[in-house]
């Protein structure tokens, strides 16, 4: 892939971290103004804006589009997280805001697996929560909502960031951003977790965030600070396709990072020539081998043809709605 093949979709997005992609060619993403922001297939916008949260506005992470239309929402909040409803004419609703009798920190990613099972995530129980990016960080956790309520599946996790349930349905995957892995589980009869299994561990530079299957079951990566997109095989081999960041940057981030001082800095300059802090990935497109890349410093969606077609994501062929 080339960086001079990247275009961008949206304009005026504010902090588009999380993408979703459908069949109809509609394309969502987590905004900061307090909600998810819609780029339709005409290239036409809309912004649904939910209602204030603990007298602040929704900051929406993670989001997950579900059959009705409405959207479930990560909420990253300044003390508090948890997990909100949010229909287009602007109704919030709680979806969960405690597990096990505990109120939930601010909260990372949710997602929806063919089973209608929702995981979610909490990268760290310390606050501020830059104090999680370190390697010695292994409080993050996955909850997992059925019919049966909330629950955590996974704890003692390295800073835990997207997860997803692979095709097979066999698998939930989980990137661990400052441990540098992607790990997965065995989801058993019950949605209980089995022992966590390494994929593959990253090196120097690499701090994993969002992820997606394409068509072969294999994994693709994207490494925050480092604007890399990488390929994992079944077998954890990994084949790099994508980066763009000013070496000089990178190693004053490496440094921060193994001397246990990185924090919020090192993630919000990014020395790019193209890419804005690339965070997220959606497969889209007519044959599904458009990559769509979230961005936490840009203000719109970044946007490549891509080596292999993607595997569709639970929601592709939901409904669109006006």
């Amino acid at each position: 892939m080339s960086l001079q093949n990247v275009r961008w979709t949206g304009t005026g997005l504010v902090r588009p971290e999380c993408v979703l992609a459908t069949a109809t060619g509609d394309i969502y993403t987590a905004d900061w103004r307090g909600g998810v922001a819609h780029v339709r297939a005409d290239g036409s916008q809309a912004v649904y804006l939910g209602q204030p949260v603990d007298g602040e506005a929704l900051k929406p992470n993670g989001i997950a589009l579900v059959a009705d239309g409405s959207f479930l929402l990560a909420h990253l909040g300044a003390e508090q997280g948890g997990v909100f409803r949010l229909t287009r004419d602007g109704q919030t609703q709680p979806f969960l805001r405690s597990v096990e009798g505990v109120d939930l920190p601010p909260t990372n990613f949710v997602t929806e697996d063919a089973l209608g099972r929702i995981w979610i995530t909490v990268s760290t129980r310390l606050t501020p929560r830059a104090l999680g990016y370190r390697r010695s960080c292994q409080d993050g956790f996955v909850i997992m909502v059925d019919e049966k309520g909330s629950r955590i599946v996974a704890d003692g996790l390295g800073y835990t960031n997207e997860c997803l349930v692979d095709p097979s349905g066999q698998w939930l995957y989980v990137n661990e951003t400052f441990s540098r892995r992607l790990s997965r589980f065995p989801i058993l009869a019950d949605g209980a977790l089995g022992a966590k299994q390494v994929v593959t561990d990253f090196g120097a530079g690499i701090y994993p965030d969002g992820l997606a299957f394409d068509a072969d079951g294999q994994v693709w990566v994207v490494s925050i600070v480092s604007n890399t997109l990488i390929r994992v095989a079944l077998d954890g081999q990994q084949q790099q396709w994508l980066s763009d960041v000013d070496p000089d940057h990178l190693a004053w981030v490496e440094t921060a990072f193994e001397a246990n001082e990185m924090g919020r800095p090192h993630l919000d300059n990014v020395h790019s020539t193209v890419l804005k802090n690339i965070s997220s990935l959606a497969f889209g497109g007519a044959d599904l081998r458009t990559g769509y890349l979230g961005c936490l410093l840009g203000d719109a969606i970044a946007n490549i043809r891509m080596p292999v077609a993607g595997h569709p994501p639970v929601h592709w062929n939901y409904p669109s709605v006006p």
